[in-house]
């Protein structure tokens, strides 16, 4: 897909490793185990009687009131560029990154559905420096991501439906997989509940909801709609001239931008819900290193997730070009950094700075697809 390739590279330039390659220990199988743990695990905002530095902060929950029966649809998650080991590819150990990216992106999701996330041979960030994204270490990625998809298919019982889930590197893959595998089959894209797609470059047709990347899904401009696909890239100051993500070189085609706080009204400022486990990611690697430069505020609580409310809100906005997804800090929270530098916007926060407002978009997709479709 020579579209996706010509942002990969541009992508490679600019992301160095920073950490060494850490000790590892293997595991059988292609998946990460994603507890279902947080099913049940308590979430907590910042408590409502110590402000601190964020006035309008809601007041805190000791514990989910979520339904803890088994979900009825599944996702299928595709995780970032993370890998600190040396190779351009990485092999399938999972290493702490993974673990911790899986927690920080998927894990929360298992309250809504089933959660798969198969260990792929990724371009690592080490790739990313030496060599950039080629075809050959792409090939190699897809391949594993394609033949996971092929073997849950293959395992899945009855007609659950799926929400494809992806962000970066792992947004690119499913790119390429919704493209070739689901879009241009109907029975397939009758099992989609949605594509969240992340940190990447789906476009759509200029002032439309479908065109772009896909022939047959289109852009979600609904909570409850079903089959389409929902998608951003983050950013917190004028999108720069030289930025990553938020424009395309496609004639007549925009860069996708959904609003998940409201799908139906994208332009209107709205709070989002960011959600983060407690647990700091993975201490010594890069993106665990990255990730606490992005300055996200890190309340002192009790509980594996905590909520943040009332700090942060967002709209999507087409000036200088560029579609992205606008957010503001709100009653004095810190503003976000970006990360390695200003042209990739608050890329490592994409999934986080709204995951609480995604769980519940997924909740009430899963919900009209089983009434509809289940």
């Amino acid at each position: 897909m020579p579209r996706l390739r010509t942002l990969l590279i541009a992508v490679a330039a600019l992301f160095r490793p920073v950490a060494a390659a850490r000790d590892r220990c293997r595991e059988a199988g292609h998946q990460v185990a994603l507890q279902a743990r947080s099913r049940r695990e308590p979430l907590q905002d910042r408590p409502g009687d110590d402000p601190g530095p964020f006035p309008g902060g809601k007041s805190g929950r000791n514990a989910d009131t979520e339904a803890t029966r088994p979900p009825k649809i599944d996702c299928f998650y595709v995780y970032p560029t993370v890998s600190d080991q040396p190779t351009q590819n990485a092999d399938r150990t999972i290493d702490p990154e993974l673990r911790s990216i899986a927690l920080y992106q998927a894990a929360r999701f298992s309250q809504r559905c089933r959660v798969y996330a198969p260990v792929y041979r990724q371009v690592t960030l080490a790739g990313l420096g030496a060599g950039g994204f080629t075809p050959e270490s792409l090939e190699i990625a897809y391949a594993d991501v394609r033949r996971a998809w092929l073997d849950y298919n293959r395992r899945r019982k009855g007609n659950r439906g799926v929400v494809l889930i992806g962000h970066s590197q792992g947004t690119f893959m499913l790119q390429q997989l919704l493209a070739e595998e689901i879009d241009p089959v109907r029975s397939a894209r009758r099992r989609l509940v949605a594509a969240i797609l992340l940190g990447g470059g789906v476009t759509v047709e200029q002032g439309s909801d479908r065109g772009g990347s896909f022939e047959h899904v289109r852009a979600c401009r609904s909570a409850r709609q079903i089959g389409c696909l929902i998608s951003w890239v983050t950013f917190n100051e004028t999108v720069p001239a030289n930025s990553i993500f938020g424009r395309t070189a496609n004639e007549g085609e925009e860069v996708l931008c959904t609003n998940p706080a409201a799908p139906r009204m994208s332009s209107r400022n709205r709070k989002l819900r960011s959600v983060f486990p407690s647990e700091p990611f993975a201490p010594g690697t890069t993106i665990g290193v990255a990730t606490g430069l992005v300055g996200a505020p890190v309340p002192d609580v009790t509980t594996p997730w905590y909520e943040l409310r009332n700090h942060y809100s967002a709209h999507c906005d087409d000036g200088d070009g560029a579609n992205v997804l606008q957010v503001e800090e709100l009653f004095g929270a810190p503003a976000l950094n970006p990360v390695p530098t200003p042209a990739w916007g608050l890329h490592l926060v994409d999934a986080n700075i709204a995951l609480g407002n995604l769980n519940s978009l997924v909740r009430q997709k899963a919900r009209r697809f089983v009434q509809t479709r289940g």
